[in-house]
């Protein structure tokens, strides 16, 4: 397998990995629906990096230790599922105990709300606490490394190639987000959008946490 053979099937695999409906994809949509685009964006570099850590990781051959080692990959799941439900009840729990829908301003939430720090904390603790994403590198990563390239060097490749892919899918859904957010952000579209992120976030948690 050539260097160029190698990008373009690695860019097919997690082309259409990037554009399948997932965690990611609901956070993002969901942040900048309610009109906090610093924090949209901070989850979108929060998920990259995460992207970039599990790559870089995968490439120095130590993410092979989620496969070898069943307590490590446990621990690391149930962490991951752990916070993922959390946060799906936070956004669950706030839908029940808001103001009345006829005295909640559009703008109600704090300026400090729409924070890219916060963002950022937010996406890449979601790809970090994620086992699965680790065991999809270990998996798939090594196999479009060309024999005759330093594995490290091409890993970091491969990875970029994934991040920007995932940069310009996360810049279609925050522009698609953007679309329709005057909507979305009214009290009761607010409450259906974080009812229904909410509960696919705690899901994918439980899924984590139980599922094979």
């Amino acid at each position: 397998m050539t260097v160029t053979t190698a990008l373009w099937s690695f860019a097919l695999v997690v082309g259409l990995l990037t554009l399948t409906p997932g965690l990611d994809t609901a956070l993002v949509l969901r942040t900048s629906a309610l009109g906090h685009r610093a924090r949209a964006w901070g989850v979108v570099l929060g998920i990259q990096t995460g992207v970039l850590a599990w790559g870089a990781l995968t490439s120095l051959g130590v993410t092979a230790l989620l496969t070898a080692s069943h307590l490590a990959y446990e621990a690391l799941r149930w962490a991951g599922a752990a916070y993922l439900v959390w946060m799906g009840v936070q956004m669950l729990r706030k839908t029940f105990g808001g103001l009345p829908e006829q005295d909640a301003p559009e703008d109600a939430a704090p300026a400090a709300a729409d924070s890219l720090a916060a963002g950022w904390r937010q996406g890449a603790l979601t790809n970090l606490l994620n086992p699965k994403v680790g065991a999809f590198y270990v998996a798939v990563l090594p196999q479009f490394l060309p024999p005759d390239t330093g594995h490290l060097a091409m890993g970091l490749l491969l990875t970029a190639e994934h991040i920007l892919l995932g940069l310009l899918w996360s810049t279609a859904l925050i522009a698609c987000a953007r679309l329709l957010s005057t909507w979305l952000r009214r009290p009761r579209s607010r409450r259906l959008l974080d009812r229904l992120t909410g509960s696919v976030i705690a899901a994918f948690g439980i899924r984590l946490a139980f599922g094979d």
